[in-house]
């Protein structure tokens, strides 16, 4: 009984021949490679997404505390376990940007040949990316991540405000606002890297769905995590202010040099 191979494993025969470009066969070799191309960035993109949304929900369940046991208290969690599903999710965001990029490597006149045979197909029908978007939030709402963070810190004592002003100090919950503000900046790259390739490629003509093209997605661009950068802000300008305070309290306590050498004399 032979084992199982690496082919049969990773079912590589289907996930090879999934890559159905309609160019018609007749058209030039070049055309049909480009339009092969956008195919796979594209389910790569989406194999990705799934992985992301995978590791994210992960985390919002590690972080979420649990419901009460016998004495009524509220489980912490496992940040810790959150912490390690969110640095992966924040690398492989890093990777699907750096993926996007690729498709600057698609010829104009290639793209212009091929594209009115994804009649209306667009990537903003991709329902992975909404599910993403509920995920992290915007300035407008916090999002099932964020949600589950304040949760837990709430369960641990804190807050999220009192984890930004303590820093290092509150541990792990620290290393959890930090990867979130990480992944926050890595999606936010992500979009604006597919607003340029969109605009590089578009210039203001529609999208393939009928959708205002570059417009439509400027008007999406937005930052998740938007109360943590808040509270993040808040913290900064009171950082600020006391060394302020702290710099006009040496100053006048220090003598000048005229007062010093009369001291001396």
């Amino acid at each position: 009984m032979s084992g199982l191979t690496y082919r049969d494993y990773l079912r590589i025969d289907s996930l090879l021949s999934i890559q159905d470009t309609r160019t018609p066969e007749t058209a030039d070799t070049a055309v049909i490679l480009a339009e092969h191309f956008f195919i796979v960035a594209h389910q790569a993109s989406e194999l990705w997404l799934k992985q992301i949304i995978a590791d994210l929900s992960a985390a919002a369940e590690s972080l979420a505390p649990k419901k009460p046991g016998d004495d009524g208290e509220l489980d912490a969690g496992e940040p810790e376990l959150g912490v390690e599903y969110l640095s992966r999710a924040n690398d492989v965001l890093l990777v699907l940007h750096e993926q996007l990029i690729t498709l600057e490597k698609l010829p104009l006149r290639l793209f212009a040949e091929f594209r009115p045979y994804l009649d209306t197909a667009s990537g903003a029908e991709s329902a992975q990316f909404k599910v993403l978007s509920n995920l992290l939030g915007d300035d407008e709402r916090p999002g099932e991540l964020y949600e589950a963070f304040c949760a837990a810190t709430a369960a641990a004592g804190t807050s999220v405000a009192e984890v930004c002003r303590d820093g290092v100090r509150s541990g792990v919950h620290h290393r959890v606002a930090e990867l979130l503000l990480d992944i926050g900046n890595a999606y936010w790259r992500w979009k604006v890297a597919h607003l340029g390739l969109m605009s590089r490629s578009l210039g203001q003509q529609l999208g393939t769905a009928g959708s205002t093209g570059a417009m439509y997605l400027a008007g999406r661009l937005t930052m998740p995590f938007g109360e943590l950068r808040k509270l993040r802000g808040e913290v900064h300008a009171q950082f600020a202010a006391d060394h302020s305070e702290r710099s006009a309290a040496d100053h006048t306590a220090r003598p000048t040099a005229g007062h010093s050498e009369q001291t001396a004399a």
